[in-house]
């Protein structure tokens, strides 16, 4: 169909160049950990920048972003370009004094929202001040990086992905510079860290502002709070904030619960959920942001057969990339942290330490990107509530499985229960989304899971002995990391010769997009 092939080229163009930011974001998370470890400071730095960072996510690059797409899509379709660009330019000045507002209020209150976020940390003076010093610091982020996120909504509405998804690596680079540049003259050097993260906020805004206004936007003096788009857009983002909040909510938990745990269990969890973000972001959040508007555009014209039919191949074709990645994650975990990162004020124990969250947030990898898969379908139908119920449900399950296993599994229960509420979300939103729209092609996705199961169980089989024949953590790090290598392309190579020999309709699409991609060139 050839829907699913426009939104294959704008995921993998969007994956590419998402794939790229990752790696800075991996070389930045080396440098960091090279330089601060799991010690105090790396802890006071991990809460004070996932404070702004997690309303960016939220109601910047998530609610904000998915109340607006719809919206504009219909706009567009109905009263035509130019008001659908007076209500963006009304919009966006909302959203600069909200932003003001925000960053203004973390600013002031930074005592009171770090006792919020982290409150085992009242018990060490030390590490509390320095958390708040943090938090003012980086305040002003949340301000940049919102307005940034508008104007990535923006082109992504227009099927633009490439730049706002190269947008991060500025953000990357300029952490990686400050850590080594910028740190070493500070009295404190995890200061520096957050003098990086301000400036590469900033960037991020200064690069896609002259590429949204490229395409039609224009500043005016409005402000209308009460115009039936943006009042439609503040109705769906209310139930947007705690649809999409939950993964971020349940991380924001398992960091305030780890506050209370041994020393370093904050960026234990940190770490680990960075190399689950690589697959998830590379893959499922690119997949997402290509699909939202397409599946906003099929809502609009009343194409819902068409939008069934996208969504099953969504869902087959994350799946074909997340049940291997999860095997492999699992299996290779401890040589994966060991070679990105023990080094320096990174020690053994912490790698330990990092792999078990990993293995634990590992086990919810499917979980997490078929929620980045299946929300957009409610949301292109202009239906927030029906995820922000389920948002709520997963939130409270969370809270009861932290307070359950993090006794016993200490950090590794904080990851499992997170893990454990997102496979319970993305089933619900599954049961709901087939109430609503009816059959979704379930027995095609459960052949396909299949083939693609038995093709990762013979996939991790086959890594697991190369990990035992290849990878010894004594050995120096060139050889280390060619044995990683080894291993990850022994795995893919088993899973894409089981996948071919099977037959499998993803594995076949992929390979005859990337011929018809050649043979263009």
């Amino acid at each position: 169909m050839e829907s699913n092939k426009n939104l294959s080229k704008a995921a993998g163009a969007m994956s590419g160049v998402t794939l790229v930011s990752r790696v800075f974001g991996f070389l930045r998370d080396m440098v960091i950990a090279m330089a601060f470890g799991s010690s105090a400071s790396a802890d006071a730095f991990f809460v004070a920048f996932r404070i702004p960072n997690m309303q960016r996510r939220i109601l910047g690059e998530g609610a904000g972003t998915a109340a607006f797409i719809p919206v504009f899509a219909d706009m567009v379709t109905r009263k035509g370009a130019p008001a659908a660009w007076r209500m963006t330019a009304n919009l966006f000045n909302i959203l600069f004094i909200a932003l003001s507002l925000a960053s203004l209020f973390i600013l002031i209150l930074s005592p009171a929202v770090v006792a919020v976020f982290a409150p085992g940390f009242l018990d060490e003076p030390g590490k509390f001040e320095l958390t708040v010093r943090l938090t003012r610091w980086m305040a002003p982020y949340l301000f940049f990086i919102g307005l940034a996120t508008f104007c990535m909504g923006i082109l992504n509405s227009l099927k633009v992905f490439t730049l706002p998804a190269a947008a991060p690596i500025l953000q990357n680079a300029t952490m990686i510079m400050s850590v080594l540049i910028i740190a070493p003259l500070m009295d404190e050097p995890i200061m520096g860290l957050a003098v990086g993260v301000l400036a590469g906020g900033a960037m991020q805004l200064l690069i896609q502002l002259p590429a949204v206004m490229k395409r039609g936007f224009r500043f005016q003096k409005t402000l209308d709070f009460k115009q039936q788009e943006v009042v439609k857009i503040m109705k769906l983002m209310g139930p947007l904030v705690l649809g999409i909040a939950v993964y971020e909510v349940n991380i924001m938990v398992d960091t305030l619960l780890a506050s209370f745990l041994q020393g370093g269990a904050i960026s234990y969890l940190y770490y680990g959920n960075r190399l689950v973000q690589l697959p998830l972001g590379v893959f499922a959040v690119a997949l997402g942001v290509a699909l939202l508007p397409t599946l906003s555009s099929q809502a609009a014209k009343g194409n819902l057969k068409e939008l069934v039919q996208t969504m099953s191949f969504s869902i087959r074709l994350i799946l074909f990339v997340t049940i291997p990645a999860t095997i492999g994650l699992i299996i290779l975990r401890e040589p994966i942290v060991n070679t990105l990162w023990e080094r320096g004020e990174f020690t053994a124990s912490t790698t330990e330490g990092t792999a078990i969250a990993l293995l634990y947030y590992a086990v919810g990898l499917c979980a997490y990107s078929g929620i980045k898969i299946i929300a957009p379908a409610f949301y292109s139908l202009q239906d927030t509530k029906t995820p922000a119920k389920i948002g709520i449900y997963s939130m409270v399950l969370n809270m009861v499985l932290n307070l359950i296993l993090m006794v016993p599994l200490q950090h590794g229960g904080l990851a499992l229960a997170t893990s454990l509420a997102a496979l319970f979300n993305v089933t619900l939103l599954i049961y709901h989304l087939r109430k609503r729209l009816g059959l979704m092609g379930g027995k095609k996705i459960l052949q396909s899971t299949l083939k693609m199961s038995a093709a990762a169980i013979a996939m991790g089989a086959v890594t697991f002995f190369a990990r035992e024949s290849f990878f010894h953590v004594g050995d120096p790090l060139s050889t280390r990391l060619l044995s990683l290598t080894a291993c990850i392309s022994i795995g893919m190579l088993v899973y894409a010769v089981i996948s071919h020999f099977t037959r499998n309709e993803e594995w076949r699409f992929l390979l005859d997009l990337r011929k018809k991609k050649l043979t263009n060139v």
